[in-house]
């Protein structure tokens, strides 16, 4: 099935003077305030919808040689989580709101390929990690490990275990050294090794890369989230790293989104950290949330029919 773009949007001049056109969507919460230089763009980048990014065959066949806009994030970081009190839409928390538990069955499944070779897959058919409380998951880490701390309606947050119950981990600009129990924040956890399908590091080099970034903030940092910085530590890859990869010519990555047995939706990238950041999102949202979002772009079937 091909899905089309109803629309597609030109950042204006700003981006015209870099040479790019973006197809980009903004998920800043409002408790956050923009850290670009692009004024009153915002305005205009918040209020875009999958409606107004490009899409390409599922099967990854594009028979189509022209020009294509695809979806490009111009902002500086996701910073993983939201401001304290601040709910999935940037307004105020309420306090009173009991917090729900979290359920692997509304993770967005999807997979990332770079032209033809799958590098990430988070799907039904793989086995899916299981979560833990942290105190469970000590018990289960290794020096080097991969770990993702999950909760509804939050971006989750990545650490590379380094051993004697510790972790480290880039949190509000800054890459931090923190005992796990602390740095989950309450959050159920789980060992994602696997997950990228890349070629590993040795252990005692990724640990290694990880401890010596620690103190590092603000504009000495090289990643865009605690994913890029953990996944970095753990391949070495330079595209993890925020400028890795330069955005010219066609867009080399896709990211498959899978909405049923049958049904899936692409996205087309021009680099890994852009694709990173749109998985992200997705995860923030949810498979409901997600689904909705692109029921516009199903004629024949509903987003109920879809959830089921």
């Amino acid at each position: 099935m091909r899905h089309t773009a109803d629309r597609t949007f030109n950042a204006g001049q700003t981006a015209g003077d870099r040479g790019t056109s973006y197809g980009a969507r903004s998920y800043y919460a409002k408790c956050r305030p923009a850290r670009s230089g692009m004024g009153n763009q915002m305005d205009k980048l918040s209020h875009l919808s999958y409606a107004e990014v490009p899409t390409v065959d599922p099967n990854g066949v594009d028979a189509e040689d022209g020009p294509r806009l695809g979806v490009s994030y111009i902002f500086s970081n996701d910073d993983d989580d939201l401001e304290d009190g601040c709910a999935i839409d940037g307004t105020a928390k309420d306090p009173n709101q009991e917090e729900k538990r979290y359920n692997q069955r509304d993770e967005v499944e999807c997979a990332v390929y770079n032209r033809d070779e799958c590098i990430y897959e988070r799907s039904a058919q793989c086995a899916n990690p299981e979560v833990y409380s942290p105190e469970n998951l000590l018990n289960k880490c290794k020096p080097g490990d991969l770990v993702e701390f999950v909760a509804t309606a939050q971006f989750p947050h990545w650490a590379v275990y380094v051993g004697d119950f510790q972790v480290v981990h880039l949190h509000r600009a800054e890459v931090k050294n923190s005992f796990l129990t602390d740095a989950s924040q309450g959050r159920r956890c789980r060992i994602v090794n696997d997950l990228y399908r890349l070629k590993a590091l040795g252990p005692d080099m990724v640990v290694q890369n990880a401890m010596e970034q620690v103190g590092l903030k603000d504009r000495g940092l090289s990643w865009r989230n605690s994913e890029c910085f953990a996944a970095w530590c753990r391949f070495g890859k330079r595209e993890f790293k925020t400028g890795g990869e330069i955005r010219i010519g066609k867009q080399p990555y896709r990211l498959k989104i899978v909405l049923s047995d049958k049904q899936s939706h692409v996205l087309e990238f021009q680099s890994l950290e852009d694709v990173i950041m749109e998985k992200r999102r997705n995860d923030h949202l949810g498979r409901a949330a997600v689904l909705q979002e692109l029921a516009t772009h199903f004629s024949s079937s509903s987003v109920e029919e879809i959830q089921k």
